[in-house]
């Protein structure tokens, strides 16, 4: 059976023009992207595949394109167009931060940061740059991989604060488990950084942990008092 076999009402196409994108399942909107199957299996059946090889939507983005070949029916262009439809998704994200963009509580730095991070299948750890007024001069990329001392050092974390002139900072990373819990590392490099901030006079406002959905705000918990 493929996709023209299927009722009108069922074709992911024909869903999308009646009823709009967001009524469309991940499937759906994957088996779009895709256009086609091939002999055994309709686009629709295919991305279903897809999505679940790669243990839900979430992981799709860490899949290179040798990894999507080895799909049956995704051959180099139908992995290079799902390779781009996530980048894209993954740029618009980032162009939704605008510079100046004043930050005023622990929910819209998640909420600024959240759709980007919540995906992310390792540790990133990063920093927002803000002026005197709180506005955002910058999101800046410290370090990829499992959080320790060696990694996130003092003098990486405050060298483009100081160089750019920022008033304070946000020490921002994501768990990869989706639980946001902070771990005992993540206790003792905040109490580093923030220490390191004070002889600089760079105040680190906050150390916020992204999850799958949720987040943890040290400042609201109380943990930099």
């Amino acid at each position: 059976m493929t996709i023209k076999d299927l009722p009108s009402e069922e074709r992911p196409r024909e869903r999308m023009k009646e009823l709009g994108a967001r009524k469309l399942s991940n499937a759906e909107l994957l088996a779009i992207i895709i256009r086609t199957g091939y002999r055994e299996e309709t686009a629709l059946h295919l991305a279903e595949r897809i999505i679940s090889r790669a243990g839900g939507l979430r992981f799709l983005p860490d899949f290179t394109l040798e990894e999507l070949q080895e799909t049956k029916g995704i051959g180099l262009a139908k992995a290079v167009q799902i390779k781009a439809a996530l980048e894209l998704g993954r740029r618009m994200t980032s162009s939704l931060r605008p510079k100046g963009h004043s930050l005023s509580s622990p929910r819209e730095v998640a909420d600024f940061l959240m759709e980007e991070m919540r995906y992310y299948r390792k540790e990133y750890f990063k920093i927002v740059l803000l002026n005197t007024k709180n506005q955002v001069i910058s999101v800046e990329d410290i370090s990829v991989g499992s959080l320790n001392s060696t990694i996130v050092h003092p003098r990486e974390i405050f060298n483009l604060p100081i160089r750019k002139s920022a008033a304070s900072v946000i020490l921002v990373h994501n768990h990869p488990s989706g639980d946001p819990s902070p771990s005992r590392e993540d206790f003792e490099i905040t109490e580093r950084l923030v220490e390191a901030g004070k002889i600089l006079g760079i105040a680190v406002l906050d150390h916020i942990i992204v999850g799958e959905g949720e987040y943890i705000s040290f400042k609201e918990k109380g943990f930099m008092d």
